[in-house]
């Protein structure tokens, strides 16, 4: 997947600036990609230049002009011919999984620190996804609004960003747990 159809997709939701798409980024894209905000900017002029998306200033009086950018017809194209591509499979790139490997040579207290400290970041994410989730069923429960949801593909992908934090907190609480009784019994 390259960045483009991350924007695109995240563009789906309607009209939104640079600024907005990389707060858009910032919560709801990035369980699944990551991007800086100078990328997302690059990307939108690469975007808007082939006519994937169109942009147009808006005048402020109090603040800078800025603009704003929507998926053009050719972009729901670009995308429905990604989604018809063969998805490559996931694969996980985490330093800490390799502290965690090395930790029986390495020494296991900094890496039991850093897994503690995952669980904390990994229990704050949880709790934006679920705010997210809720925010986007509005009254609905879970099952009305996957059966019934105006859009249901970014709700699902949040489902899937909160059970990747909450699969993953488990095991750095696993491995943590399982460190600090191998450090008590002293082996090595």
């Amino acid at each position: 997947m390259a960045l483009r159809h991350a924007v695109l997709a995240a563009l789906l939701d309607g009209e939104c600036s640079g600024y907005q798409l990389a707060k858009a980024f910032d919560v709801g894209v990035a369980n699944f990609w990551h991007a800086l905000p100078q990328q997302l900017y690059l990307e939108l002029a690469k975007l808007e230049k082939e006519g994937l998306v169109a942009g147009r200033q808006v005048i402020q009086e109090t603040r800078p002009n800025k603009r704003l950018f929507t998926v053009t017809g050719a972009g729901v194209d670009e995308l429905a011919r990604f989604a018809a591509s063969p998805a490559k499979p996931s694969f996980i790139r985490d330093d800490l999984m390799v502290k965690v490997q090395a930790a029986d040579a390495a020494g296991a207290d900094e890496v039991i620190r850093q897994l503690d400290e995952r669980v904390l970041v990994a229990d704050a994410k949880i709790e934006v996804f679920g705010k997210l989730l809720r925010r986007m069923r509005g009254e609905l429960d879970e099952e009305t609004f996957l059966r019934e949801g105006a859009r249901v593909g970014p709700y699902l992908t949040c489902l899937r960003g909160r059970e990747f934090e909450a699969g993953h907190r488990a095991w750095c609480v696993r491995a943590a747990a399982v460190l600090r009784a191998r450090v008590a019994a002293g082996v090595r």
